[in-house]
């Protein structure tokens, strides 16, 4: 018997990568919830609507009534609708914590009257950076780690703030309402269409105006970076498992720590820069290191990434060079 699914943010660049993994397999009655803040439904999410028959409802998630559009009885939420990006936190920080403390607390007022059985809540590994800066927790770095950020006054925090009210807040009215939930951590999850508020994309804008010297910022910084095929099948995993209710669980690549000057130097000769490059320092807030310890997905849900971050940085490159060169408009 197919299960009924719904994917809160579903337009989204992991959403959407969900939608195509579970239509794929074609067992699946798959709705998606979305405002389309990243502008109108593109021709690769159409397609997929098309193709898998999957219900789209459009709708501004952050009014409790949008949710009277949903049904009640869906077998897996996955909670993915957020506003991320450190270029928010730096805008518009106010409205970053008004929309998605909205969006969670709205998704818990209604799970909490409907018979869905299981809710995934998508975290991130920024909730604990202040552990890492402040405290030199170890790393990588496992589900255990103290929640810690540097700085409350930080606009750059805010997006962590609010993942952790998500966090507690999923963890403790599934206990009281009687539904089942888990909660993943992601970690730099990169790949095509990921928008263009994240390093990768902005990179590749940078090398096409052909900066010269090239500036890398945090270059001694590392990050252990996670194609979204191997972010897609772990989510999937942690929801689908029978063992993951009440559990956290980071998604990432322990294998795939670099530092950020080897991944700008990888994508320069990708690209075929030929100037030259100037280290720089980090920008403010920005963590000096980053690796989750996946030992617990890999033994719970047989998690194992399976994409080397130069295979996945490559594609991404090559689809966002293809994109930026089509004309293409530049989108969230």
């Amino acid at each position: 018997m197919s299960k009924k699914v719904l994917v809160l943010g579903g337009a989204g660049f992991i959403g959407m990568n969900i939608i195509k993994e579970l239509g794929s397999r074609g067992d699946y009655q798959i709705s998606i919830g979305d405002n389309f803040f990243r502008g109108k439904m593109d021709e690769q999410l159409t397609k997929l609507v098309e193709d898998y028959n999957i219900k789209v409802i459009s709708a501004d998630f952050t009014e409790a009534s949008a949710f009277n559009e949903l049904e009640n009885d869906y077998d897996y939420v996955y909670m993915l609708a957020s506003v991320v990006g450190v270029e928010y936190t730096q805008k518009v920080p106010n409205e970053l914590i008004r929309i998605n403390t909205a969006l969670i607390l709205n998704t818990l007022e209604w799970v909490k009257t409907t018979k869905c059985k299981k809710v995934l809540f998508t975290s991130t590994s920024e909730c604990y950076a202040g552990t890492i800066e402040a405290f030199d927790y170890q790393v990588p770095t496992p589900e255990e780690v103290p929640l810690c950020i540097d700085d409350i006054t930080h606009p750059r925090f805010t997006y962590a703030v609010t993942k952790m009210l998500g966090e507690s807040g999923f963890m403790q009215y599934s206990k009281v309402y009687g539904f089942e939930c888990t909660i993943v951590r992601y970690h730099n999850v990169y790949g095509p269409r990921m928008g263009f508020k994240h390093v990768i994309p902005q990179v590749v804008q940078r090398f096409l105006k052909n900066e010269d010297p090239f500036k890398v910022y945090g270059f001694d910084q590392t990050r252990a970076f996670n194609y979204i095929d191997d972010a897609v099948a772990g989510t999937i995993g942690a929801m689908e498992s029978k063992d993951t209710n009440g559990e956290i669980l980071h998604i990432g690549d322990m294998e795939s720590e670099i530092t950020i000057e080897q991944l700008i130097h990888y994508m320069g000769g990708l690209i075929g820069y030929k100037g030259t490059y100037e280290r720089q320092g980090a920008h403010s807030g920005s963590v000096s290191r980053r690796c989750p310890d996946t030992s617990k997905a890999e033994k719970m849900i047989g998690y194992s990434p399976n994409v080397h971050w130069e295979e996945g940085v490559k594609k991404t490159v090559e689809w966002y060079v293809n994109y930026i060169q089509s004309g293409s408009e530049v989108f969230e």
